[in-house]
């Protein structure tokens, strides 16, 4: 897989890819955030970031290229992001971003860059490029409401 990303600058620290949390400690961080925001009174925001085509590419390529796909996605996503923002795969074909410190509006300019950003990204594979079909959600957490549930929203 090649993509095509005109928007490419610098990489993670682990040398262009990011370590994305596993389901189970992306659960364990939202948990931790979700306290401390109900502890501080501060606001958090998650973005659910989901490749629509993912299935398909997987179905015509193999497995190896919506891996790769993933990893790259996050890497560019990676690099819209703060520092302390986390991002974790709580499935196959998404990606969670735990925003601490964000309320609503804040979070919607970042889904709103992160989206503008993500959607110039194209995957080249047997001579094709075709772009990925991005959708973002967002969720603002408020009291009593756990990271199921924020996720549900």
């Amino acid at each position: 897989m090649a993509a095509s990303d005109p928007n490419q600058s610098s990489d993670p620290p682990s040398g262009g890819q990011i370590a994305c949390l596993s389901a189970s400690a992306l659960q364990e961080r939202l948990e931790e955030e979700i306290n401390r925001a109900g502890r501080h009174g501060t606001p958090l925001s998650c973005l659910l970031v989901t490749i629509g085509n993912l299935d398909e590419l997987s179905r015509e390529h193999g497995s190896e290229l919506p891996e790769r796909t993933l990893a790259y996605v996050g890497s560019a996503l990676w690099r819209q992001l703060r520092r302390f923002d986390r991002i974790g795969r709580p499935s196959d074909n998404e990606l969670l971003v735990v925003l601490p410190g964000a309320d609503g509006p804040r979070g919607e300019i970042v889904a709103r860059r992160v989206l503008e950003r993500l959607r110039t990204i194209k995957v080249e594979a047997d001579g094709m490029r075709r772009p990925l079909r991005i959708s973002v959600g967002l969720a603002a957490w408020r009291e009593n409401l756990s990271g199921e549930d924020l996720l549900a929203h």
